[in-house]
């Protein structure tokens, strides 16, 4: 099973999520938004799995700093486009384990969804 997960090295609970990984021998690849950028098609899947209120992440700095004209009237087709523009509006981290998507850190969930060792 792949297990992929994706954020920014500098969100604190990226780092978090990454620790709890490598402390149950988790194998991952770590998929870097600043460095990688992300695709439409994948953001489309995760949308269709979580929803993108879920993704994107209004209290973030980047979100914060739009401008109002782009805060208002968000529907999912608007939602994506600005997390494809500025990736690093997605809550992090986004965890893929096979064709799952979990977004967020917690030790539970990633419990149950690779298994701790």
């Amino acid at each position: 099973m792949t297990i992929t997960i994706y954020g920014i090295t500098t969100c604190d609970t990226v780092k978090k999520a990454r620790v709890w990984l490598e402390g149950h021998d988790v194998a991952y690849r770590f998929h870097d938004f600043r460095a990688e950028g992300l695709d439409a098609k994948r953001l489309d899947g995760w949308v269709g799995k979580v929803g993108w209120e879920k993704l994107l992440n209004k209290a973030s700095t980047t979100f914060r700093e739009l401008a109002d004209k782009d805060k208002q009237g968000l529907d999912e087709k608007k939602a994506k486009a600005l997390m494809l523009a500025k990736p690093t509006m997605i809550k992090r981290p986004v965890l893929e384990v096979g064709e799952r998507v979990l977004v967020g850190f917690k030790a539970d969930d990633y419990e149950q969804a690779v298994g701790g060792k």
